[in-house]
């Protein structure tokens, strides 16, 4: 993608991953996120149409969440928990997949991606929501602590959609906070920018704040998922390359 489409003042393109994150806890498997939609692993441009006009996707059948799943030993039927971190293509796509599963969504993201009038880029596709039972969604308007034992908390940080959410991870050896897409890239981070596209600029800069505050009283090392450096530097999981 182009990197100004990113955040706000950037040039040049860059390639990002598109990840997903499973989380293993003895009361069930968490996944953050759920990828594209698999079909588009067959062929994008029939799934997401005029969104392929600012992006290039490089996006094969091995890539998609179930096969990622399956290569560790699981399958989506194992999932007990999703939280989607909010309602664009990217994070949306392989929902249809866990139907079995409990979602987490911020308060008023649904009727955001409902009500997707094209401000966002169409980066909202309603229809990866439609096959789900309404009744399997928890739709919080505050921070949740998953299994109340401090070990996986969804943040509330609301901008660049309305009920945008990032992930604080506290494993055994390390603390891991996933921003999902409160940025974008590490320079967006350490600048405080927004993304072009942002829901409303002023709560996105407030929210990377607040996450750096966070991060910095748990001592927690930052994760910016479609930070291609950052990728790597945790060690380059799955199949990016």
């Amino acid at each position: 993608m182009a990197r100004g489409d990113l955040m706000a003042g950037g040039a040049g393109v860059v390639k990002i991953p598109v990840p997903v994150f499973l989380i293993e806890h003895d009361e069930g498997l968490v996944l953050v996120d759920t990828g594209l939609n698999p079909a588009a692993a067959e062929d994008a441009e029939a799934v997401y149409g005029d969104l392929m006009s600012f992006l290039l996707i490089d996006y094969r059948p091995e890539h998609t969440v179930e096969r990622q799943l399956a290569a560790i030993g699981y399958r989506c039927s194992d999932i007990t928990h999703v939280v989607v971190s909010h309602g664009h293509f990217d994070h949306t796509g392989g929902m249809k997949l866990f139907s079995g599963a409990h979602f987490y969504l911020g308060a008023g993201e649904l009727d955001h991606v409902h009500a997707d009038t094209g401000d966002q880029l169409r980066a909202c596709r309603g229809e990866d929501f439609t096959s789900l039972d309404r009744h399997a969604w928890t739709e919080f308007e505050h921070d949740v602590d998953l299994f109340g034992d401090g070990a996986i908390e969804v943040l509330l940080v609301p901008g660049h959609t309305p009920g945008n959410a990032a992930v604080l991870v506290r494993l055994p050896t390390r603390r891991v906070l996933l921003t999902a897409d409160t940025v974008h890239l590490r320079h967006a981070w350490e600048h405080e920018l927004p993304m072009p596209i942002d829901h409303d600029h002023a709560r996105a800069r407030e929210s990377i704040r607040r996450l750096k505050r966070i991060a910095a009283d748990t001592r927690a090392e930052v994760w910016i998922p479609h930070d291609p450096d950052d990728w790597h530097a945790f060690g380059a999981p799955g199949v990016y390359q």
